[in-house]
């Protein structure tokens, strides 16, 4: 598979303007540069990408979004950036909807990782990247994308079984190879990979299992499903493994980290 700036995936063009302009200041606000990486998936993978390379003897070790800025020079986020894609659309996929999602799922695996005093920084990148197999399916192959979308949305929660029908996987999946791909730590790759089943695994990832639920909770939302709905679909496997139950996942609310700039 190509690389992460080889496939011209599409960024927010607001979080990419308010970033250079911030990075072009004689001190840019590290904590704002932080809360726009954060707002955006294919933005935190090139910053993990780029902190994680052969060349600064630190792959495999950088697996949150602040530390990776941390180590970085402003020099290589500007450069970054400018050969970033903005993009008002994508053939099968709604853009505004897929970066706010991504959003929900990476904050609500924050708040469910801190109750399992899990590593949250982490697991907010494993929320915020899960879907960027999204991104590479509709750029790479924009008709079967589309195809796959007028049948059942990418938030609808048989998504991750029509995309095993269609591409042999799930998105998630997808995100795990592109992290590899990207000297990435394993933590953030198993997790990824072990999204959809995370009890299948060899290992039991308990990050997988809170990006599992995370999920659970943001597609049962943008299906508006009733409680009996939530009720019968909750994974009370994953649940019981975490020591998490329905009603404590569901009362558990998405902390915008944005805004108090915590990622």
């Amino acid at each position: 598979m190509d690389s992460v700036e080889a496939l011209a995936l599409p960024c927010m063009p607001r979080a990419v303007a308010l970033l250079m302009s911030e990075l072009l200041s004689d001190t840019p606000n590290l904590r704002r540069v932080n809360q726009l990486f954060a707002s955006d998936p294919v933005l935190a993978l090139r910053l993990l990408e780029l902190a994680n390379a052969p060349a600064l003897r630190m792959s495999g070790l950088i697996g949150g979004l602040p530390q990776a800025i941390a180590m970085l020079g402003t020099r290589q986020l500007r450069s970054l950036l400018r050969s970033a894609r903005v993009s008002g659309g994508s053939a099968g996929l709604n853009l505004p909807q897929f970066w706010r999602c991504s959003q929900e799922t990476a904050r609500l695996s924050r708040v469910l990782a801190s109750l399992l005093r899990l590593d949250g920084s982490t697991a907010y990148a494993v929320g915020l990247l899960h879907g960027v197999g999204q991104l590479v399916w509709a750029v790479s192959q924009p008709e079967r994308a589309l195809a796959l979308e007028s049948e059942v949305a990418i938030w609808d929660p048989r998504r991750p079984h029509w995309e095993g029908k269609t591409w042999g996987c799930h998105a998630s999946s997808l995100s795990a190879t592109l992290l590899r791909q990207a000297h990435a730590p394993a933590l953030l790759i198993d997790s990824l990979r072990g999204a959809e089943e995370p009890l299948a695994q060899t290992v039991m990832e308990p990050l997988a299992c809170v990006l599992h639920l995370a999920l659970w909770r943001v597609r049962a939302q943008a299906a508006g499903w009733s409680a009996r709905q939530l009720a019968v679909s909750f994974p009370s496997e994953v649940g019981v493994a975490l020591g998490l139950d329905m009603d404590v996942v569901l009362q558990q609310d998405s902390i915008d980290w944005n805004a108090q700039g915590e990622h």
